[in-house]
């Protein structure tokens, strides 16, 4: 099974493409403000379980590698461009399937927001943080968040699609 013509093609993934770009316009915008506002390390709380904090992640989710020796930059960002690729193929074959394809976007933007972090710093730039009693969530942004609902839509679109199929 082929794309089919150019302009199907196009008309598929035009709406999907342009939502990723926003996912990475507001997850760059948001870095640059906090990097702009705030020292590394700083800490602004908002509300008795949300702070604004300046940190930097060279891992993955949750720190993951972030210790290792520097070899998870190229790592990290090699997987990241080879689902993001990934992802446009689905979105080009599936682009009329909405609910997916909101995910499928909301991942590649939060995939290639992190992206051009690595490349860019060395280093993804994380300013949420969640917290209750002591007990922090790792710090994330808005590329992460995106990364996070795309996946949850995945799960409900699966959901809703075996649920059909009965």
């Amino acid at each position: 099974m082929g794309f089919g013509t150019s302009r199907n093609w196009g008309q598929k993934l035009a709406p999907w493409l342009g939502l990723a770009a926003l996912v990475v316009l507001v997850d760059q915008a948001t870095k640059l403000t906090i990097e702009r506002i705030f020292d590394y390390g700083d800490v602004r709380p908002v509300t008795p379980f949300f702070n604004l904090v300046l940190t930097y992640n060279k891992g993955a989710a949750f720190s993951f590698l972030a210790g290792a020796s520097g070899w998870q930059k190229h790592f990290l960002t090699t997987i990241a461009i080879v689902a993001s690729l990934s992802i446009v193929y689905l979105l080009a074959r599936h682009g009329t399937q909405k609910l997916f394809s909101l995910a499928l976007a909301l991942i590649l933007g939060g995939a290639i927001g992190n992206v051009i972090d690595r490349i860019a710093y060395g280093h993804v730039i994380d300013f949420l943080d969640l917290h209750w009693r002591g007990w922090h969530w790792p710090a994330f942004n808005v590329a992460d968040s995106a990364i996070v609902c795309g996946a949850a839509l995945l799960i409900v679109d699966e959901l809703l699609r075996v649920r059909r199929s009965k």
